[in-house]
């Protein structure tokens, strides 16, 4: 049964006044509604590649890889659909798709794979989606750098109608477990559990090693999704080119993404510059207090890394 969270306190958003707690985890109602649409209407394929992930943990840039790769044979880099559309429109949120009353025609007759995007926590993917034998990847990130990106961001949805909630503020209900599709530690430990027990069908990528060595992890992502890079494409540079291509720099400056007034932006609450803040790790050291990040870590260390997840990887 859901359970509402108070609208003065919780809810960040313009078109929602609360949130709903289903399942362990908070959704908003538009969320929840997209949720029961992917249940009632979705039909998975085994070739469908899922990029699910918690708020602000990258999903952007992740978008592009993944996109690039799939379809590496198909775009050349000097015409490639990401110079001029925003990452969000290439890859979108399965959830949402539905909830805009999108045909369903339209998904059913993308070439394959077909690629989705979602925040659901794994719990709360629809049995068809996880029985179905198609990929899923995954990404989690340093939860302080997490939860400072989720506050820029949501400032920016928060509707004018409620007060402004502060960085101390929001800093205690996450450390609740409450935030969008949160608790995050909870959403990050379910991909996490479910990777060693289908390690074939879910791939968990840390943000932070993506960073630090982007061709390896990109090596690695390809492999997982059944097109490695030939030595010959080594060779001749496909690998730098994609992380050339889809790095922050390169995306962030693009004008389809840096103009509040691109026609993609058109009815959308949430414009394309939006997507790129820093793209940094460690920012969150400019906003919190050595307090409030100890008791990120001390969190993070007694839910996830006494759950096997590698220690030690945060700066």
């Amino acid at each position: 049964m859901a359970t509402s969270l108070p609208s003065q306190q919780g809810n960040t958003s313009k078109d929602n006044s609360e949130k709903e707690e289903e399942k362990g985890f908070w959704l908003s109602n538009r969320a929840l509604g997209g949720l029961l649409l992917v249940q009632d209407n979705f039909k998975p394929q085994p070739s469908d590649i899922f990029l699910a992930t918690t708020p602000k943990s990258d999903t952007t840039w992740l978008k592009a890889l993944l996109f690039t790769i799939v379809n590496q044979s198909r775009y050349g880099f000097s015409s490639h659909p990401l110079l001029n559309t925003p990452p969000r429109d290439i890859f979108p949120f399965l959830d949402f798709y539905f909830h805009q009353n999108k045909p369903i025609s339209d998904i059913e007759s993308l070439p394959s794979p077909r690629l989705f995007s979602s925040q659901l926590t794994y719990n709360l993917l629809p049995k068809p989606i996880t029985a179905s034998g198609c990929r899923i990847v995954s990404i989690w990130r340093d939860p302080k750098d997490v939860f400072v990106s989720q506050w820029h961001f949501m400032k920016k949805l928060r509707s004018k109608e409620l007060p402004t909630i502060s960085l101390e503020e929001a800093y205690e209900l996450f450390c609740q477990g409450v935030s969008h599709y949160g608790p995050f530690w909870d959403h990050v430990s379910g991909y996490w559990k479910a990777s060693l027990e289908s390690p074939e069908k879910i791939l968990m990528l840390k943000y932070e090693d993506m960073k630090r060595e982007p061709s390896v992890q990109i090596k690695r992502l390809a492999e997982f999704l059944g097109l490695p890079f030939s030595l010959e494409e080594q060779n001749e540079g496909v690998v730098q080119e994609i992380i050339k291509l889809c790095s922050f720099d390169s995306l962030s400056d693009l004008q389809v993404n840096k103009a509040s007034d691109d026609p993609s932006n058109k009815g959308r609450p949430v414009k394309n510059p939006d997507f790129f803040r820093k793209g940094e790790v460690g920012d969150s050291r400019n906003h919190l207090t050595a307090e409030m990040a100890e008791s990120i870590d001390q969190i993070t260390e007694n839910k996830l890394f006494g759950q096997g997840l590698p220690s030690g990887l945060f700066p």
